[in-house]
């Protein structure tokens, strides 16, 4: 008996260790992966804004004030790789983690273990990309699209580690994809049927096919970059028979689906918003599913607006400028039945909703500034200048920033259990809004 007493202590001592830095590690629980994503794109917008601060501040007043040339360049290379893979996409992956298997009745994402791993890939390819900074000759400095020549012929050594970090980067989306298709198709609760899904789930749903679709574009991309740089091929170099653009076809190929899908999952978020705070059904489910498809579809036929200046045949410049404005199609139809749904809706204004309007005011400033943008003798005049730049961070920070903010403030007193300081997400909310239009606007 006593023996009995002695052991209880120690018996439970042995099932313990779980509950620190292993927990964190070995976890398959869904929520916490999807905290890890969070905390990490936290971490992650963090040191994309410090490097933003770099840039901005440098950009302060003409000629040459805090740092070399070089370094700006690499600034904002990174800045923009950091904020696209680092921050925006594993906070929607966090999300995606946290809400995906409670809105549908899942008891867990569909592939636990292999959810866990690709979190933890993450910290290691971003380490990778931020180390190359330390390198002799520094990280990469070709822009975050890295165009050959640039990243094949004038580049340092930093090429290589930061390939490798995009590899990476690229096999945890596609894991992370998988896990959500698989989930969605398979754990769904009894009787949910696909229009019975919360939009959320939809949008996120189509973002998993759009990452498998795009992503091995990148790696293929990248790999030809690897082996231009170091191994003698020359698939962009045109002394080898190669071709520069073509480099910019591929890479497009990629760069416009991700743009949506580093969107989509924005509209899951504010038409689950809009509806509560309006305290209404979401107006037009249907149509919003039948939208975030076309938009999915019709983003692998646009991808050669980004290259009006490089010489296409005009039939091409004409298929690409008219394939762009029919994206707008869905997109307004998207705002329309957010509007629809406020409209005559028992409106409140708490910080959520806020997010969530603004997002919908400033998403349609980029949506109509991209639409410009469409027109392929406007985007002449417009190409590689600062209106470009305003585009779409009207896009990336106004839509996907402000509404994962949106959903932070949403969706985490109810995961924690702790409800936040009203007057200071208001605050939060106003001065975000203020400086992000002086900066952009």
């Amino acid at each position: 008996m006593s023996d009995g007493i002695t052991d209880t202590p120690h018996s439970e001592h042995v099932h313990q260790p779980a509950a620190g830095l292993r927990r964190w590690l070995y976890t398959t629980n869904h929520k916490d992966i999807g905290t890890l994503y969070l905390c990490f794109a936290l971490t992650m917008f963090f040191t994309g804004g410090a490097m933003a601060m770099v840039i901005r501040a440098e950009l302060f007043q003409p000629g040459l004030q805090l740092v070399e040339p070089l370094f700006f360049n690499q600034m904002t290379t990174v800045h923009g790789l950091i904020m696209v893979f680092g921050a925006v996409m594993p906070a929607f992956t966090g999300l995606a983690n946290w809400l995906i298997p409670i809105m549908i009745g899942a008891p867990d994402m569909a592939l636990p273990r292999m959810n866990n791993w690709s979190f933890w890939i993450l910290p290691f390819a971003f380490l990778i990309l931020l180390s190359s900074l330390f390198m002799e000759g520094g990280g990469p400095s070709s822009g975050w699209t890295f165009y050959a020549p640039l990243s094949t012929q004038y580049s340092g050594n930093s090429t290589a580690l930061f390939v490798f970090a995009i590899h990476i980067m690229g096999i945890s989306s596609i894991m992370g994809a998988i896990n959500v298709i698989v989930t969605i198709f398979n754990l769904r609760a009894p009787g949910m049927g696909w229009m019975q899904m919360p939009l959320f789930v939809w949008t996120w749903l189509i973002t998993a096919f759009l990452l498998i679709a795009v992503m091995p574009v990148l790696a293929a991309a990248v790999t030809m970059v690897l082996t231009d740089k170091y191994f003698g091929t020359s698939f962009f170099d045109a002394a080898g028979g190669g071709d520069p653009v073509l480099f910019q076809h591929i890479f497009w190929f990629f760069g416009h689906p991700e743009v949506y899908i580093m969107i989509l999952p924005a509209f899951g978020i504010v038409s689950s918003i809009i509806p509560t705070f309006s305290r209404k059904r979401l107006f037009g489910y249907r149509s919003m599913v039948y939208a975030t498809s076309s938009i999915a579809l019709l983003s692998f036929m646009v991808w050669a607006h980004h290259m009006f200046t490089t010489g296409l045949p005009v039939v091409a410049e004409l298929f690409f400028m008219y394939t762009t404005m029919l994206i707008a199609v869905p997109t307004g139809v998207k705002v329309f039945n957010w509007l629809a749904t406020m409209w005559r809706g028992s409106l409140t204004f708490e910080t959520p909703m806020l997010f969530a309007i603004a997002f919908i005011t400033l998403f349609t400033i980029g949506g109509f500034s991209g639409l410009m943008l469409a027109m392929t003798p406007a985007d002449f005049q417009y190409h590689d200048t600062y209106f470009v730049v305003a585009h779409f961070h009207y896009v990336l920070v106004t839509g996907a920033v402000f509404s994962i903010l949106a959903a932070a403030y949403y969706w985490l007193p109810k995961w924690t259990g702790h409800m936040y300081d009203e007057r200071l997400g208001q605050w939060h909310f106003w001065c975000s809004l203020v400086s992000v239009n002086v900066l952009f606007f």
